[in-house]
């Protein structure tokens, strides 16, 4: 099962997200729910950096990927961001509800 942790600030911002695990939904090269969060993960993330100009703090290795949202100055460009990664979330979501015992979706609330 992929596990997909988001990390939100008290105020619903998201501050990170980590992703990990394997579907195991078809063997290796032909596993569309691992393929599926893939695109839509690492596609964010490279849609901020080009899109934005900011470099989320992240690390990838076989089945994990995460992503910390570094201090943003300017609040326009912060905006942005987050509504990328909403955008990131809204399409795993997608996935989750079509293949609910291969991926699950967990908020936690930092401080």
């Amino acid at each position: 099962m992929i596990r997909v942790t988001v990390r939100r600030k008290p105020d619903r911002s998201i501050a990170g997200f980590s992703i990990e695990g394997h579907a195991d939904y078809a063997p290796h090269g032909e596993d569309i729910v691992c393929a599926g969060v893939s695109a839509v993960s690492v596609g964010a993330a490279n849609a901020i950096e080009v899109l934005t100009g900011v470099e989320l703090e992240c690390e990838m290795k076989d089945g994990f990927l995460s992503g910390t949202v570094p201090f943003i100055e300017r609040k326009d460009i912060e905006a942005q961001v987050q509504l990328l990664l909403e955008s990131m979330i809204i399409g795993l979501q997608s996935i989750e509800a079509s293949y609910e015992s291969y991926l699950q979706i967990e908020e936690l609330m930092t401080t």
